[in-house]
């Protein structure tokens, strides 16, 4: 694999966070997901490793007090509690860290086409404060970051099957950064904020509905406001065996989703930056496989065959 082909951003703090037994985040899915490309054939050189965003550039998007807080360990027990980590100085690393993957995999997007990053989507969180298991809106600073660098009109498209809340809050009066939000409408979070485009899909929604609304919704969109990126959540919490979803779409469907979100915007000469998104089956393994699927689409536009021996 070229890395001009497809670059593919990832640093090893994303699963060097030491949680309580039986937390409900699976943070060892993001060096799953990385050992799995290893051994599929990706050699370690089509890896990039990003940097983490400072708290100074952070004041951009969020509320610098609120940086500030949750940087030096001083946010309120409520606060965290909402957030839903236990607070710790390899929190907030993984944390900087990860919104510099985005950021890169954004830049890198612009240059190749595509990139992927192998952590991301961390949608639930506000100018102020943080949800769901998202201290900083990876997605929304990536997207501001562009936009401030002359690149735009920014297509936020989230298919976590949770909605992009806090990006959806975060951009309500910017018109260059559009939010598109198709999700469970019977899910977390119970408040819903008001995307540019939302869509609630009803509980045990399958592949055939679930994929018509993806391709209807994306085809409106590229046409409406014409991107010149898309920043895409491929969250696999849609999935039928996911523990938080809810729908109840399969490993074919998920990847069926993939594969038209990236040949649509390539077709329309769109960049993609995806990201992996949610995704919370116990089963690591099972996990990890369902995440696959968003690289086994992208692989096979680009004409590599990694996957000969992945059943979808």
């Amino acid at each position: 694999m070229a890395r001009s082909l497809t670059p593919l951003i990832y640093h090893p703090c994303y699963s060097e966070l030491a949680l309580p037994a039986n937390h409900r985040y699976p943070i060892g899915k993001y060096r799953s997901l990385y050992q799995q490309l290893l051994a599929l054939g990706v050699p370690e050189s089509g890896f990039l490793q990003p940097a983490p965003v400072t708290a100074a550039a952070l004041s951009t998007l969020h509320d610098p007090a609120y940086v500030e807080a949750l940087s030096q360990g001083t946010l309120d027990s409520k606060a965290m509690r909402r957030i839903g980590f236990p607070w710790s100085e390899q929190l907030i690393k993984r944390s900087l860290t990860s919104l510099g993957g985005t950021l890169l995999c954004a830049e890198q997007a612009l240059q190749h086409g595509l990139a992927l990053h192998l952590s991301g989507g961390y949608h639930h969180a506000f100018y102020a404060e943080g949800s769901g298991f998202c201290l900083f809106n990876d997605l929304a600073f990536a997207a501001l970051s562009m936009q401030q660098r002359g690149v735009g009109p920014v297509l936020i498209f989230d298919l976590d099957v949770h909605q992009g809340d806090g990006t959806a809050a975060l951009f309500t009066a910017n018109s260059g950064i559009i939010t598109a939000s198709i999700h469970c409408e019977k899910n977390f979070p119970a408040r819903k904020q008001r995307s540019d485009w939302d869509i609630g899909l009803d509980k045990d929604c399958t592949d055939a509905s679930y994929l018509e609304a993806v391709s209807q919704s994306l085809d409106n969109l590229l046409r409406w406001y014409q991107p010149e990126l898309v920043i895409y959540d491929a969250g696999v919490d849609i999935h039928q065996q996911d523990d938080l979803g809810l729908l109840q779409i399969s490993t074919a469907g998920v990847l069926a989703r993939d594969t038209l979100v990236l040949q649509r915007c390539r077709d329309a000469g769109i960049p993609v930056a995806a990201v992996i998104g949610g995704g919370y089956q116990r089963d690591l393994n099972a996990l990890t496989a369902v995440h696959l699927q968003l690289f086994k689409a992208a692989f096979a536009q680009q004409g590599l065959g990694l996957w000969r021996e992945i059943e979808t």
